[in-house]
């Protein structure tokens, strides 16, 4: 009868070692999983990158002689004058409020900045003109704009 005890307790040790071993084993397989999941998220980069500088505006076509059209969502105002166009910004030098067009040429709403036709301040708390941007024509034929690189004022591109 001793031996059958010892054999019910040896088992019963057996079965306990064992699954102390295996929740050990998941544990274990579970903390690297954890691991790797966690490195893998961090080499992702997480930069939220702003809008591209460089865009397309349309063909020449769409903007007839003499226009001057703001793009407020680009904060831009493409102007032609005959075979010409330019871009100039429409964000104030003051403060970043976006410019909006006026008879005499730009007005800002926010605090009373006035701007001449070619972006040069003429009243107002702004202290910088408003810079004019490089304008190419695309491959395609599309007119582009890119807000990374500014031109001297007057700056026209010939089409």
């Amino acid at each position: 009868m001793n031996s059958t005890k010892n054999d019910v307790q040896a088992s019963n040790e057996t079965s306990r070692r064992n699954l102390l071993s295996w929740l050990s084993s998941v544990a274990l397989f579970g903390s690297a999983l954890v691991s790797v999941v966690s490195n893998l998220v961090f080499i992702k980069p997480r930069a939220t990158y702003g809008p591209p500088t460089r865009f397309a505006i349309g063909k020449p076509e769409e903007f007839p002689s003499g226009a001057r059209i703001s793009l407020e969502a680009r904060r831009v105002c493409v102007v032609r004058e005959g075979n010409k166009v330019a871009a100039i910004a429409t964000t104030c030098t003051h403060l970043g409020c976006i410019v909006g067009l006026s008879e005499t040429g730009f007005a800002c709403p926010c605090h009373g900045s006035r701007f001449d036709q070619d972006g040069v301040v003429t009243g107002g708390p702004a202290p910088k003109p408003l810079p004019w941007y490089k304008i190419s024509l695309a491959p395609n034929g599309d007119l582009e704009v890119d807000t990374a690189l500014e031109v001297k004022s007057g700056t026209y591109l010939n089409i």
